[in-house]
Formats: C-alpha cells, sequence, structure tokens
C-alpha cells in the first residue's frame, strides 16, 4: 500500500456513515479530535522508539500516517500538497533550509 492508496481509502471511508465507519465518527468529531488522536500515537511511537521496541515501533508508525492522513482529510490538505513541500525541500540541504527561515 502506498500513501496515496491509503489517502484514497481514508476519503473513501470519510464519506461513510459514522455508523460504519471509524474514519467518518472520527472526522465528524473535528479537528481537535482528529489532532488529538494523531498526537497520542504520535507519543507511542516515541515510546516505542525509545525503548527499541521494533514491533511496536512499526504498528505506532501505521498509526501516525494513518492518523495524519486523516488529520489532513479533516483540513481538506490533499497529500499532493505536503509532497510538493518535501519536494521543494530536497533542493537543498536541510540545514540550509533552516538557516533560510531565520531566527525564532
Amino acid at each position: 500500500m502506498t500513501l496515496d492508496d491509503l489517502q484514497a481509502r481514508i476519503a473513501t471511508r470519510a464519506a461513510a456513515s459514522p455508523d460504519e465507519s471509524y474514519t467518518a465518527k472520527l472526522i465528524g468529531r473535528g479537528m481537535e479530535k482528529c489532532a488529538q488522536k494523531l498526537g497520542e500515537e504520535a507519543t507511542e511511537a516515541v515510546i516505542a522508539a525509545v525503548t527499541g521496541n521494533r514491533v511496536e515501533l512499526v504498528k505506532e508508525s501505521a498509526d501516525v500516517l494513518y492518523h495524519l492522513l486523516v488529520v489532513l482529510k479533516a483540513a481538506n490538505i490533499p497529500l499532493a500538497e505536503v509532497m510538493a513541500e518535501l519536494d521543494a525541500r530536497t533542493a537543498q540541504s536541510g540545514l540550509a533550509e533552516k538557516a533560510s527561515r531565520g531566527p525564532q
């Protein structure tokens, strides 16, 4: 499965009844809940990484990708827009890109 495939599956499920689709139910609860779930899964992925739990890191990484795409769907941001941003960033080194942001 690709991220594009996952994005398409999320779009299909988001259009379904919330009684039949976790994705539709989650998006129906609003951006705050979608973002909260993304944060929870990201935290679980960090814990798995720090503790060296490979199996859990794989599982939690899948959850992070899913919930990130749900947040993007809820925000009406296509994955292609994020990928274009990543593509633009590969034209320069990460250090040069960070320096171009200026002091924070």
